[in-house]
């Protein structure tokens, strides 16, 4: 009897370890390809977050590295497809939960060959609660590194973001220096820029008043170092939050100051007189007699006051903004000296900064063969050209740093490049002094004690669809200090706001960024002072 039973028992273990065979010959053989497929899905997400992408620092004025986009690890959600039994039932449970569309859910869960699907990339914990208590086959929870970006929207427009679109289903850098910078980067290589944190807060700060206050479209700010060509802050409204990219519209992550162009305006008119005074057809102090209006080729240009001046200077054209001084100015110079100086100053051509996508403007009205002397007249106070932010920030940098024309960049690693010589020293000098008289006469953009060299723009905007332009106006300022020894330069445009003139909008926010700009640097005073 004893031996029957340890037969039995002996039978009892032998069929179980049969069992246990069959299984695990199962496990190991017959579903070895799945569990090898499933391991190897899982493992590529590991090996995307051993590799740790690089992170992006601006700076302050005490060089001090502050990071703007970083990694953190973040719990997520994802499925294995092809476990999960029923994509219907499984979807109408999850969907709910997950903020998911059901048919979505379900169109991402139906295809039964698939190991590894993203569900939620960062997942809350009472989500992942929720999910679980559910206990829904093949779905689990993980973790994978994500991409943040701790300011939030600051400097969105340059930073870009890491992120999928209709190109790429695996994360990586779209737009700004994301995409730019997308294989150093993706080799967890960092980048610097030359970014001032506190003067791009100041920056966004004063744009954001402005849209608010005058209900404007848009407005970008762009500050640099005219010596080096260093970007130091570069700031648009409308903004936008990498971290929640997917909640604004496709166009905020377009970067206005390099890829959105437009007609400047009589910004352009002491460019105008440095092409004139460069070619030595007129000086400061050359004088014309100003009726009110001229008419070339049928079209008649008048002044933007509707007044009639009289006996005027050169200098007098820029601290009046003068339309009818600008065209003599121009055809004193002639049609290709101009274009050539218009070329020279970086119009029709990227600047060639180290961001994606920059465009070129146009001055083709002025380039063509069957160009009018209306084209060049317009052109001499800024309507018929196209120029971007960018581009024009960066002529102005040539009049400010003595006549060289400089390579704007924003990666810290770079040397500042003399792209050319476009004047001559002299020749900025004289018109620096001219922007400066206009500063002082208008008062508005002038400091207590410290030299100014500025200039308005408002220009009316082109009409793309009727031809012809609207009742609608861009306005820009540009302008650098101190005069004496020129630290920074800073334009800043304003699109479609409800005022008529630049002297009301952004003259004055040029004011109080640069009075922010000195005190932050503590630029000794260069004005003389009784």
């Amino acid at each position: 009897m004893q031996r029957f039973r340890l037969f039995l028992l002996l039978g009892v273990f032998l069929i179980l370890f049969g069992m246990l065979g069959a299984q695990l010959f199962r496990l190991q053989v017959s579903k070895e390809e799945y569990y090898v497929e499933k391991a190897k899905a899982l493992s590529r997400i590991g090996a995307e977050d051993s590799l740790r992408r690089g992170e992006i620092f601006i700076t302050d004025r005490n060089d001090n590295k502050i990071p703007v986009a970083l990694n953190k690890d973040f719990p997520m959600l994802y499925a294995v497809p092809k476990e999960v039994r029923d994509p219907a039932e499984t979807s109408l449970a999850l969907a709910p939960i997950i903020g998911w569309e059901k048919e979505e859910l379900e169109k991402a869960l139906g295809n039964s060959d698939s190991l590894f699907r993203l569900i939620v990339e960062k997942a809350e914990e009472g989500l992942l609660k929720a999910v679980e208590e559910k206990n829904i086959k093949g779905v689990y929870r993980g973790a994978r590194q994500a991409r943040v970006y701790p300011f939030e929207d600051l400097a969105s427009h340059l930073l870009g973001f890491v992120g999928v679109n209709e190109s790429y289903d695996a994360p990586r850098g779209l737009y700004g220096i994301e995409k730019a910078r997308e294989k150093g980067l993706q080799r967890g290589e960092s980048v610097g820029l030359t970014i001032d944190r506190n003067i791009q807060a100041r920056s966004e700060e004063i744009l954001e008043g402005l849209v608010r206050r005058f209900d404007a479209k848009s407005g970008t700010i762009i500050v640099e170092e005219p010596s080096t060509g260093k970007i130091l802050a570069m700031a648009s409204e409308p903004k936008f939050d990498p971290n929640t990219y997917g909640k604004f519209p496709v166009e905020n992550f377009i970067n206005p100051a390099t890829q959105s162009m437009y007609e400047p305006g009589s910004v352009m008119k002491p460019l105008t007189m440095a092409a004139g005074i460069d070619t030595g057809v007129i000086t400061p102090e050359t004088t014309y007699y100003d009726s009110g209006s001229v008419t070339i080729n049928g079209e008649i240009i008048k002044n933007w006051d509707l007044k009639a001046h009289g006996k005027r200077s050169m200098k007098n054209v820029i601290e009046q903004s003068i339309n009818t001084g600008a065209v003599f100015a121009a055809q004193k110079v002639g049609r290709k000296n101009f274009v050539e100086y218009m070329k020279k100053f970086g119009f029709g051509k990227a600047t060639g900064i180290d961001l994606p996508d920059e465009v070129a403007g146009s001055i083709r009205n002025i380039e063509r063969k069957d160009t009018q002397d209306i084209d060049l007249a317009s052109a001499s106070f800024g309507q018929g050209t196209a120029v971007t932010p960018i581009q024009l920030i960066s002529a102005f940098g040539s009049i400010a740093s003595g006549g060289r024309l400089m390579r704007p960049y924003v990666n810290a690693a770079l040397k500042p490049h003399v792209v050319r010589e476009v004047v001559k020293k002299e020749t900025a000098e004289k018109v620096t002094d001219m922007m400066e008289s206009a500063v002082e006469k208008a008062f508005v953009a002038a400091l207590p004690k410290h030299r100014i060299a500025g200039k308005t723009g408002t220009a009316q905007i082109a009409d793309l669809a009727q031809g012809g332009y609207r009742e609608a106006f861009n306005h820009t300022y540009v302008g650098f200090g101190p005069v004496s020894n020129p630290r920074f330069i800073a334009l800043l445009k304003l699109e479609e706001p409800n005022a008529v003139l630049a002297g009301a909008t952004v003259v004055p926010a040029f004011r109080e960024l640069a009075s922010f700009i000195i005190s932050y640097y503590n630029i000794p005073p260069d004005k003389n002072i009784e």
